[in-house]
């Protein structure tokens, strides 16, 4: 039983599930077996005799009959109307169109899916497992990490459809909303989308079946926060094939990076990396084939992004082209006691590689021809034969570019992941080579195939069988369909005690010379039970031929185990730690150097390494949620919309698309423990109308979840809603549903019904809780704008009452104060002018009337009546009936003001005074004198019984007039 045993597995499958049944609701199950009877055969014409209407079964479940030969026939049709995504149950089948179609993977179309309520509700595509993928992570259905797992042959499309993958979540994961982490975010996407052009350039090359066939695994780790925002990413690689840097099969090209320098670079880097144009090199077979990914530019742009400097960049170029210049090294021995020689252009070939490099060519030269033995405590020089010689070389570029690309895997890492405390969840996208089978095939195809034999045995033990046992222990009634298991195949290759890589490195480890044939016969005689394994007793190689899930394959044994002891010569690795390039210096520092011993026995061979590193793998896979998808490679030449029924059924019948196909439409996808069944949908008969009778749900108590998981489907099925559906399945809506043991069983079509109720309830619930929040809120804010009514209308009296009492206080200080000035002037005033009393009692004369009428004065010396200026002299003037005026003035300034006073103006020589004293209205008198009249031009303390003048007269008033009587 899988880890997806204890969650909700929500598939795009399953709308349709034929006839059937679990328990009671018999379900029918067509057998996939290529003999078919006479109806089976009709019900075959009948379903293909509408071959227009066969590109519309977008889910292969739909298809009734299942049979190889339909779902055969569906696929073509979908292909040649240029429809390549079919759903298949649990899975996703995708064909290969082998060109460019740049509308179907288009930001919008990201958009779409991503934003889409229902995403199984559109065409099918890569994105809607995308999509499913990360919103079960949004949703936190255990297990919450997911993995995508992308299969097929080679050629089949697995890299293209890793890099839609990890596009699609850089895009939909990156939140540009958030503004602390925008610029973040975009950084950390576009290095992880840099990230696929370098492992492309050094880990992908053009192979016979594929122009960018992945030479290794990888499986590369998505991480989001909780915000289910990309954060980082890591990732993980499986196998490099780097007997390629030396040894490329025929008609096949090196790793793509290499062409990429060859055709990409500037006339100064060619000078700087010795590779002139036209120069020939024996590594690089096929430089005259030009494929899409010989962009050099892209790669550099990719470097830069990731943070790798331009003098790294040069000091990595330089050791790629000095592993070419290597290639280009040929040796020749005539005696075996000397070491070998190297011609006349190998030797201007080896001080290239020396100077690229940066390692002495003498030591160079040296560490490839003689070898180092150990004789006890004394090292042994011994030549090496031309095979030695150049076994040497290739392990020396070997070497180089493994520890190369482990670095650049190390530096990626280092850019894109993110720390652990950063991020919680992860979804996986997982990218390994496809099945693989040539004329020649070795330790590589080996490894390859078993890594493609555990995919397909995981993929198996998830759901064809788990599924199935889960049926039966569950009390399900069910007819097992039948399925090809390839567990007799791993235990061939891995099994214990005795397994094909038992063997391999037990003869590893063995410190002696391999030969093929004994080899053979340890297989033969080991082996010889296994019904998966056999042997070509007519074949001059020795060889064995191993049956996987996808096909049978022979191996040939020679070079085997020395490709799985994989030795690297320590005199190699030393010359390299001396290196002046930092880079190289640099990968080489911590290497240790393996120095076989007498025993050997403690060697890690590839095999166990590569097996260790692919159980680590299997062991993330059975912890996460896996998705499905199988690339189908449509013909072998890798020609646009060509569709070759041979190659797709071969591939359908290797991967078991017919049997998934077959269990998703009669079995039930969805699969809920109680609890977390009650957990999710208990609020629909809880807020039901129906009268549902659910008892408290007990973790413990499996019965009374029982109880209440039937409660629950019976009060669903009496729901309105329920009943249109019924009708349109022909009332076979029982079959949609099953309560198994501990489980409940789900069809997609009952799922999608009850997230429908659940999300109706929901809205209800959200619905009265928003009526609720906003009629709290209108008589909060009711009560709020009353209360502050109040508080207003309280202050603002408060304020015109202070207001008033403050204007009162004021109109009382000031009446106060003018009544005190009015009194103070008035007193001040009477102390400064005549008694009136004393005016009283004098004798007045009468006032000539003639004076009194003209207001002025008559003075002795002028005739004429003068009219007096202002007051108070022209008021004294005027009320006296005879006046003596004493003028005592001293100086130029009393003098004029008294002339003013008088305002004695010169006209023709005669004098004329008008009085003024109502313009000028200085009525500061308070009493009139009587009797003559002393003017004193001197200081004065009258201040408060005159004015100012105004400022267009002549002279300013009477300040210093004092007024005295005198008797």
């Amino acid at each position: 039983m899988t880890s997806a045993d204890k969650r909700t597995n929500v598939r795009e499958g399953g709308h349709s599930n034929g006839g059937g049944t679990v328990k009671g609701f018999v379900r029918k199950v067509h057998s996939p077996h290529p003999s078919l009877n006479d109806s089976l055969e009709g019900e075959i014409q009948a379903f293909l005799i509408d071959e227009d209407q066969l590109h519309t079964y977008d889910d292969l479940t739909k298809v009734n009959p299942v049979t190889p030969t339909t779902v055969l026939k569906c696929l073509q049709a979908r292909y040649r109307v240029k429809v390549f995504y079919t759903h298949a149950g649990c899975t996703l089948v995708a064909l290969n169109p082998f060109q460019p179609i740049p509308d179907l993977y288009t930001l919008d179309v990201m958009k779409e899916y991503h934003c889409a309520p229902q995403p199984q509700e559109f065409k099918p595509h890569i994105f809607i497992v995308a999509e499913e993928a990360y919103r079960n992570v949004q949703n936190q259905l255990e297990p919450v990490n997911q993995s995508l797992v992308v299969s097929g042959e080679s050629g089949a499309g697995k890299t293209w459809t890793s890099r839609c993958l990890m596009k699609y979540y850089a895009t939909v994961a990156a939140a540009s909303s958030v503004v602390n982490s925008q610029d973040t975010v975009e950084r950390i996407e576009r290095r992880v989308l840099d990230s696929n052009p370098i492992m492309e350039a050094f880990g992908n090359a053009c192979t016979l079946r594929n122009n960018n066939s992945s030479r290794f695994g990888k499986y590369i780790q998505l991480q989001l926060d909780r915000r289910q925002l990309l954060v980082g990413a890591s990732v993980q690689t499986y196998l490099l094939e780097k007997t390629r840097v030396a040894c490329q099969p025929a008609n096949e090209r090196n790793f793509h990076i290499f062409y990429q320098m060859l055709k990409g670079a500037t006339d100064e880097q060619r000078k700087e990396w010795k590779m002139p144009c036209g120069k020939h090199f024996v590594w690089l077979p096929n430089s005259e084939k030009t494929v899409e990914e010989d962009s050099f530019q892209e790669t550099v742009e990719a470097m830069v992004h990731l943070g790798i400097k331009a003098e790294r960049q040069r000091q990595l170029f330089r050791i790629l082209s000095g592993i070419l210049q290597l290639g280009n090294l040929n040796f020749s021995s005539m005696d075996e006691s000397q070491p070998c020689d190297l011609d006349e252009q190998s030797k201007d070939f080896l001080q290239r590689a020396a100077d690229l490099l940066c390692v002495p060519a003498e030591e160079l030269l040296m560490s490839l021809r003689v070898r180092t033995l150990k004789a006890g405590k004394q090292s042994v020089l011994k030549p090496c034969c031309r095979a030695e010689c150049s076994m040497r070389r290739d392990c020396l570029a070997k070497v180089i570019y493994a520890q190369l690309f482990e670095w650049l895997v190390t530096f990626i890492n280092n850019s894109i992941c993110a720390d652990k405390s950063t991020w919680c969840n992860f979804i996986g996208v997982l990218d390994v080579y496809g099945f693989e089978c040539f004329q020649i095939n070795n330790l590589e195809q080996l490894c390859i195939n078993y890594a493609n034999e555990k995919l397909q045995q995981h993929f198996v033990a998830h759901y064809l069988r788990a599924q199935q046992e889960e049926y039966v222990s569950e009390g399900l009634e069910w007819s097992f369909v039948k399925y090809q298991d390839n567990q007799s195949c791993l235990d061939l290759l891995e099994g214990s005690p005795v397994s094909v890589f038992s063997l391999l490195n037990e003869e590893s480890r063995l410190n002696r010379a391999s030969d093929a044939k004994t080899m053979k016969v340890r297989l033969e005689k080991e082996l010889s039970n296994n019904a998966n394994i056999s042997w070509d007793k007519f074949s001059k190689q020795p060889h064995f031929t191993v049956a996987h899930y996808a096909g049978q394959v022979a191996y040939q044994i020679q070079g085997m185990v020395e490709k799985n002891k994989d030795p690297v010569p320590p005199e190699l690795i030393k010359l390299l730690q001396k290196s002046e390039n930092s880079l190289l210096h640099h990968i080489f520092t911590d290497k240790e150097t393996e120095i076989p011993t007498s025993k050997g026995l403690s060697k890690v061979t590839v095999v166990s390494k590569f097996k260790n590193s692919l159980e680590s793998l299997m062991r993330i896979l059975h912890t996460t949620t896996p998705h499905y998808t199988r690339c189908i490679k449509p013909n072998p030449d890798c020609k646009p919309l060509t569709f070759k029924k041979e190659e797709v059924i071969m591939q359908l019948e290797a991967c078991g698309i017919v049997e998934t196909i077959h269990i998703s439409a009669a079995g039930f996808p969805i699969r809920i423990p109680f609890k977390g069944f009650m957990q999710r949908y208990g609020l629909i008969a809880k807020y039901s109308h129906v009268k549902s009778g659910i008892h408290s749900i007990d973790a413990g108590a499996d019965y009374i979840l029982r109880c209440g998981v039937e409660n629950l489907l019976s009060v669903v099925s009496q729901h309105e809603a329920f009943d249109p559906l019924c009708k349109d399945n022909s009332g076979k809506h029982n079959s949609w549903v099953h309560c198994g043991r501990t489980k409940v069983f789900l069809t997609q079509l009952m799922l999608d019904f009850l997230e429908y109720q659940r999300k109706k309830v929901l809205c209800q619930c959200a619905f009265s809780i928003q009526c609720c929040w906003l009629r709290y809120q209108r008589r909060r804010r009711c009560a709020r704008l009353l209360s502050a009514t109040r508080i207003q209308a309280v202050v603002r009296s408060w304020l015109v009452r202070r207001q008033l009492q403050r204007w009162n206080r004021a109109a009382a200080v000031i009446q106060n104060t003018w009544r005190m000035w009015r009194a103070l002037l008035k007193a001040l005033a009477e102390t400064e002018l005549d008694d009136a009393k004393d005016l009283l009692e004098a004798d007045v004369p009468q006032l000539n009337a003639i004076i009194r009428e003209r207001g002025s004065v008559q003075l002795s010396f002028i005739q004429k009546p003068v009219s007096v200026r202002g007051w108070p002299l022209g008021l004294a003037l005027a009320s006296a009936p005879s006046i003596t005026m004493s003028l005592t003035a001293t100086g130029f300034q009393k003098m004029v003001s008294v002339m003013a006073s008088l305002n004695l103006p010169s006209r023709r020589g005669e004098y004329k005074l008008e009085p003024n004293q109502y313009s000028q209205e200085l009525a500061s008198i308070r009493a009139q004198p009587k009797g003559s009249v002393k003017l004193h031009y001197r200081r004065s303390p009258l201040l408060y019984a005159d004015r100012k003048p105004d400022m267009k007269s002549d002279m300013s008033g009477f300040n210093a007039i004092l007024l005295e009587k005198t008797l």
